[in-house]
């Protein structure tokens, strides 16, 4: 299924390798060990434009065959929330790529709730409004992150 707002002659190969370049780029700026299990679970996490699971991740992941340890896995999701080359979707226990890993930022996420898909975008007001009214409230924000549930332009026909 393509993303709400994504062409159907969407290469999602190119997203993958987007991905993956830009995070060994900025791996190496910040002096970080992108290392071949970091690599293979952010590209599980971008297979698609759909939030996975962690248990989805270390089914699918394997290497010669051999079953892959959870820890493994979790330390590379831990890794990879870290350094903003993912994100969690709290709402779904699951991940989904960031399209803007070198820019520090809060985010909002539309979930589909009938086929799955995740965008990010940035609601700017919204994150300022939030900011705001905690600041009135004397509240100290640590993260800031909206999920928002409901139906893509393609599965509501409106696209």
């Amino acid at each position: 299924m393509i993303p709400s707002g994504v062409s159907p002659s969407h290469d999602h190969n190119h997203c993958i390798e987007d991905a993956l370049a830009r995070a060994e780029e900025l791996s190496a700026e910040r002096g970080l060990r992108f290392t071949e299990t970091r690599r293979r679970v952010l590209e599980l996490v971008w297979q698609s434009h759909t939030a996975v699971k962690a248990y989805d991740i270390i089914e699918r992941f394997s290497t010669d065959g051999q079953a892959t340890k959870p820890p493994t896995v979790y330390r590379a999701l831990d890794f990879l929330i870290e350094h903003g080359f993912i994100h969690r979707i709290e709402s779904l226990n699951a991940f989904v790529g960031c399209a803007h890993p070198d820019d520090g930022h809060e985010s909002q996420f539309l979930i589909c709730n009938n086929c799955d898909n995740v965008a990010e975008i940035n609601a700017q007001g919204v994150r300022l409004s939030i900011r705001d009214q905690a600041d009135k409230a004397g509240f100290h924000i640590g993260r800031q992150t909206i999920e928002v549930h409901g139906l893509c332009g393609n599965c509501s026909g409106g696209n």
